[in-house]
């Protein structure tokens, strides 16, 4: 009997895990990486909604990339200028055209309104662009 409610507690516990666990990641390109450009970049996210911006409904929003930038806190809006990229229309990959040089690129998501979601649902890699 105790080890029947011991696997039903692990399973709850499992399953409340994944249900509440929000990220955002690059799946393209890798921290670390080398790449000539243009380059691709391909936004994953999990346990949130991509939608269009305008749409304002709990747990989605879509993605921004910041150049040589950090995350914006909770809250704040994204910038609209040439180093915070918005990705409004949904998209989840685009293409980049950067010089030679190291970079710091940041994801970020935000709400329909362009409202951040603050550090938790933004992602941080470095690459060098040859």
């Amino acid at each position: 009997m105790n080890i029947k409610f011991t696997f039903i507690a692990i399973l709850l516990a499992f399953s409340t895990g994944i249900a509440c666990s929000q990220t955002v990641d690059f799946k393209e390109p890798k921290d670390g990486s080398t790449v000539k450009s243009p380059f691709k970049v391909v936004f994953v996210s999990t346990g949130v909604e991509v939608a269009p911006a305008g749409e304002i409904k709990e747990n989605s929003g879509h993605h921004h990339l910041i150049i040589n930038g950090d995350s914006i806190p909770e809250g704040q809006p994204i910038p609209f200028d040439d180093t915070h990229k918005h990705f409004g229309k949904g998209q989840t990959e685009t293409e980049i055209s950067l010089p030679p040089g190291k970079y710091k690129l940041t994801m970020q998501f935000a709400n329909g309104a362009h409202l951040s979601y603050g550090p938790k649902l933004s992602k941080t890699i470095h690459i060098t662009v040859e």
